[in-house]
């Protein structure tokens, strides 16, 4: 089982989103969200250089990823 990589930005993020099938929807400040029509899913994703452990997670449970399934979209 892979970790939860920490030094992640919400940029890095939404390319590796993109790359999963996702698509920017629009930004308010520094919320992201992004979403996915076939499985439908929305994602919000805070625009930071940092993202933290537990914001990822909730990122990854939302999109119906793993950290393997992250660690190859990036």
């Amino acid at each position: 089982m892979a970790r939860i990589p920490t030094d992640l930005s919400g940029q890095e993020v939404r390319r590796a989103l993109q790359r999963a099938g996702f698509v920017f929807r629009r930004q308010r400040g520094s919320h992201m969200v992004l979403g996915r029509d076939q499985p439908p899913a929305r994602v919000v994703v805070p625009d930071h250089r940092r993202i933290r452990k537990g914001t990822l997670n909730q990122i990854l449970h939302d999109a119906d990823l793993t950290a393997e399934e992250l660690l190859d979209l990036l």
